[in-house]
């Protein structure tokens, strides 16, 4: 909860775009991390079938294993705010060559 809150108030509060990326980045993180929180379960076993699981049972298998959906949706995540990262990033040099600055309110006050 603590990134979260750190994420969004870097992107609520802070003016420079830079700042507002970095905002993103650890708001995602935070997201990240609580969703592979969801998945933890204690003395957990990885999802994977083997002769050894057959030799507990399946039972056990479905009892003990590990959720693998989180993980696979936090790596899916992982790609897409790392796109969204990149992009953010090549608009702000574009909007500093343009404008010559970062902050959002000298960007609101001028005109092309």
């Amino acid at each position: 909860m603590l990134l979260v809150s750190i994420g969004l108030y870097c992107i609520l509060c802070k003016k420079n775009l830079i700042k507002i990326i970095l905002g993103f980045i650890i708001l995602s993180d935070g997201v990240n991390l609580f969703f592979i929180a969801l998945g933890y379960k204690a003395h957990g076993i990885p999802p994977i079938l083997h002769e050894e699981t057959f030799q507990h049972g399946l039972e056990y298998f479905y009892r003990a294993a590990v959720d693998p959906l989180p993980q696979a949706f936090v790596l899916t995540a992982i790609v897409i705010s790392m796109g969204v990262v990149t992009a953010a990033l090549a608009l702000a040099v574009k909007i500093y060559q343009l404008y010559g600055t970062l902050e959002t309110t000298k960007i609101r006050r001028l005109k092309h």
